[in-house]
């Protein structure tokens, strides 16, 4: 038998956050736990129902079972330009600026391989998604944490990043409406950060997945939005949280259409496009009526107040989030984020996810998904109250 040995980029690479949460949670219904489940951020509604209608009919055409368009079908790609024209009075070459992709995720994770070479610099959020991280590691790039802090809004300090460092850098992840902080970014911002890429010739790579799940009709803005955007960088967005379509696996990238094309080299090599009857379901969830969402942000909304007021109500320190279907609650003092989570689900059934996992500055943190209803959400606060 031969001797089987990872590469270095693998044996490097941190075990995944949610699968190490996965395990934890399957642990717990083993011994036969009651758990509320308030870690992975992974929609408990389901898709709305024109949405599933209308792909039971596409599955059905044999035209679209066979290999898709690698760049995505001309057709989407013309719905992804009418709902930013629409959303946010963003205009784009359905052509040249709009990439479909397998999730926001995979696009997020390919980009670096693009426009990264060995050495150089990738300046990632910290607390953030981990794939900012990985997707640069596995270019050979290195990456430049940006603190997120609380006392800053959790917002990057541009000015404490060394000259040097911005001399290397290539890329720039941003997300906001932000995981997993929910922390929102203001055009000010958005042109703090254009300017600094023009200055240093860096791509700004913006996720905005979580852009429409907002609350009190404060609707966040788009990087794209912002004059120079565009001759900067791109913005990554997915259907997965605005339509509760996780599992279907599409998304898009928009906006230059250089670095659109440097995506798009990497996915024609790697991939062969997303399934043509999932891109013709998801051009009627684009057209989806507003009533129909502001429903499911209503629904997030009645549980982001049943959590937010029960743990504040407990002396859990917590900002009200704006937007996403996150809390981020620091950890009560005596514990650290992991031994928090470990000690609520031992002693409670509720499961977090611990703000160290998503960086070394969440740590002393921990957040919460908004993935239950208000029932068990206020179950969920019982609990922790009696186990404090």
């Amino acid at each position: 038998m031969i001797k089987i040995q990872l590469a270095d980029r693998v044996k490097n690479l941190p075990p995944y956050l949610f699968a190490t949460i996965d395990k934890m949670k399957q642990e717990a219904l083993s011994k036969g736990v009651d758990l509320i489940d308030l870690s992975i951020g992974d929609p408990d509604i389901p898709t709305p129902a024109h949405i599933v209608a209308a792909m039971k009919k596409a599955v059905e055409k044999p035209v679209h079972h066979r290999y898709p368009s690698y760049e995505g079908m001309l057709s989407y790609k013309e719905a992804v330009a009418d709902w930013y024209k629409q959303r946010f009075n963003v205009s784009l070459d359905p052509k040249t600026e709009v990439l479909s992709l397998i999730g926001s995720k995979e696009g997020i994770g390919h980009i670096p391989l693009a426009f990264v070479n060995p050495g150089d610099v990738v300046l990632v959020p910290s607390p953030g998604y981990p794939v900012y991280p990985v997707g640069t590691l596995f270019a050979g790039g290195e990456s430049c944490i940006m603190p997120l802090k609380e006392e800053n809004g959790f917002l990057p300090d541009f000015k404490a990043i060394p000259e040097d460092v911005l001399k290397r850098a290539k890329l720039m992840f941003l997300n906001y409406p932000n995981n997993p902080t929910a922390a929102v970014a203001s055009e000010g911002f958005f042109k703090e950060a254009i300017a600094l890429a023009e200055k240093y010739n860096i791509i700004i790579c913006h996720d905005a997945a979580y852009s429409e799940m907002y609350y009190d009709n404060q609707k966040p803005t788009s990087f794209l939005d912002v004059e120079g955007a565009k001759d900067v960088g791109i913005e990554f967005h997915s259907l997965s949280k605005t339509y509760n379509m996780t599992g279907w696996r599409i998304g898009f990238a928009v906006g230059n259409k250089d670095v659109i094309a440097g995506l798009g080299k990497i996915k024609t090599n790697l991939d062969s496009g997303v399934f043509q009857a999932i891109q013709e379901a998801s051009i009627v969830a684009l057209q989806t009526e507003d009533s129909i969402l502001s429903r499911i942000r209503k629904t997030y909304q009645d549980r982001r107040d049943a959590l937010y007021e029960g743990l504040k109500g407990l002396g859990i320190h917590i900002n009200k989030p704006k937007a996403t279907f996150y809390l981020w609650a620091k950890v009560p003092t005596g514990f650290n984020s992991t031994t928090f989570v470990a000690h609520l689900l031992e002693k409670t059934g509720v499961l977090g996810t611990p703000g160290v996992g998503f960086g070394a500055p969440g740590e002393g943190y921990i957040r919460f998904a908004l993935t239950q209803p208000v029932e068990r959400i206020k179950e969920a606060v019982e609990r922790i109250k009696n186990a404090l």
